[in-house]
């Protein structure tokens, strides 16, 4: 019998989604579940959730609840984290200050004065549980879906002893939104090579039947349709040549050509467009919905006759399957240190390349470089979470702050100053949760 972890478990999509694609596999269908989170009312959900999906499935697996991550980790094979730090709340401080001095955020998890903050407040307690991973499931796979992605992964990779990956759906939700777009087959007819940091990684080639499907995507461009529904993203398309992997609404905040003025947010981060539409405190107004919300949607979930258990796309479980299932070798994008793995990016950063899942574990795959007008752009954002996490590591606000004065919607709508002055009130925010200085 295998044993999986879930270390933040009643984050209730993540795992359901998780769990039903896990047990889809033979050689876990009689696995032990193991979820833990310190919530141990969406803890009780959670677990409801799962042993409905086993018993629909009708699978041997077995389920287990608990607050104690020491009890929920020990002997497991794999370990997916999913966590937030802080609550919501504080969450609220990371846009609304900014905000103050005209740094525009839609989202704020990933990069910029938002996405240092959130990381600055979740690396001490991603650090606590890959402790105890060290401790208690040492020859773990641990996938991580918690962000800032980058930014955690690179200080889990070079503080712990841990086999450890983090995993975005950006990749493939992408490059099966592009086939849709040009009426391609994406399980028969697409390959493609991706390659960047996490969320401004770029699809270096793109190729339909082993042909250039570039042309393809172009000319589907000129339908209002589809121009609309990834408007910043078919943008950067349109004059950098190559597409990013994640919405529009994220990549709205990485550059500085779509928030500095009102005009843009206008033309560009329109409401109702793809699925992260470019709004001001777009997910932090999720974040307060879902907070009102959340136990009527389990609940509705709960009382349904049937539920889904179809296997999706998300990587965790062929990972898993292809490390200690089945060995069925599996390639995905991964985060992993750039250790020779793309060219001109800064050594020892976190990079997003392919990845082979095997039962000698996760190999990383050189990609090359990428082509130097990207190089640019990725590299500043590198050089940015280099600079972030050497700041947390020891615990230097100058460093942090130096970060941020360098970020590209920052310094587009700041002056050095006002930068110095949000940054200063940000971490007066956050105070009670950055141990680390």
């Amino acid at each position: 019998m295998k044993k999986l972890a879930f270390i933040g478990a009643g984050s209730f999509g993540f795992t359901r989604t998780l769990v039903k694609d896990i047990l889809t596999f033979p050689a876990f269908s009689d696995s032990e579940i193991a979820l833990m989170d310190i919530d141990e009312e969406r803890l009780a959900y959670i677990t409801q959730a799962v042993k409905k999906i086993i018993a629909q499935g009708k699978y041997a697996a077995a389920v287990t609840a608990t607050t104690d991550r020491a009890k929920a980790l020990e002997g497991a094979d794999g370990v997916v984290i999913t966590i937030l730090a802080g609550g919501v709340q504080i969450f609220r401080s990371d846009i609304e200050i900014p905000k103050k001095y005209n740094v525009d955020i839609n989202v704020g998890d990933t990069r910029g004065p938002s996405g240092i903050f959130r990381f600055l407040r979740t690396a001490p307690e991603m650090m606590d549980i890959c402790r105890d991973i060290e401790k208690y499931a040492p020859d773990a796979i641990v996938l991580n879906y918690t962000n800032p992605m980058a930014m955690l992964c690179r200080v889990l990779q070079s503080e712990t002893r841990l086999s450890v990956t983090g995993l975005c759906h950006s990749v493939q939700g992408t490059a099966r939104m592009l086939a849709r777009w040009i009426g391609a087959d994406y399980e028969k007819e697409v390959t493609y090579l991706c390659a960047g940091i996490n969320h401004q990684a770029f699809y270096l080639e793109y190729k339909v039947n082993g042909r250039d499907a570039y042309p393809l995507i172009r000319q589907a461009l000129e339908k209002p349709e589809i121009y609309n529904e990834e408007i910043v993203r078919n943008e950067m398309f349109k004059h950098l040549d190559y597409y990013v992997t994640e919405s529009s609404g994220h990549n709205s905040e990485y550059n500085p050509w779509f928030r500095k003025r009102q005009d843009l947010i206008e033309k560009y981060c329109l409401p109702g467009t793809g699925w992260n539409p470019g709004v001001y405190a777009y997910i932090l107004n999720e974040y307060l919905r879902a907070a009102d919300t959340w136990k009527d949607e389990i609940k509705k979930y709960l009382d349904q006759e049937t539920v889904d258990i179809d296997r999706g796309h998300e990587y965790a479980a062929y990972i898993f399957n292809a490390c200690f299932g089945d060995n069925a070798t599996f390639q995905f994008n991964g985060n992993v240190r750039n250790f020779g793995l793309i060219d001109n990016l800064p050594w020892g950063c976190c990079v997003e390349v392919p990845v082979f899942a095997c039962k000698e574990g996760l190999l990383p795959v050189h990609a090359g470089p990428l082509p130097k007008h990207l190089a640019a752009l990725v590299s500043l954002s590198a050089q940015i979470e280099e600079q972030a996490v050497e700041g947390h590591l020891t615990g230097d606000k100058r460093k942090i702050f130096q970060a941020i004065l360098n970020d590209p919607l920052t310094a587009a709508v700041c002056s050095m100053q006002e930068i110095s002055d949000m940054v200063d009130e940000m971490f007066a925010a956050n105070e009670q949760y950055l141990p680390q200085f």
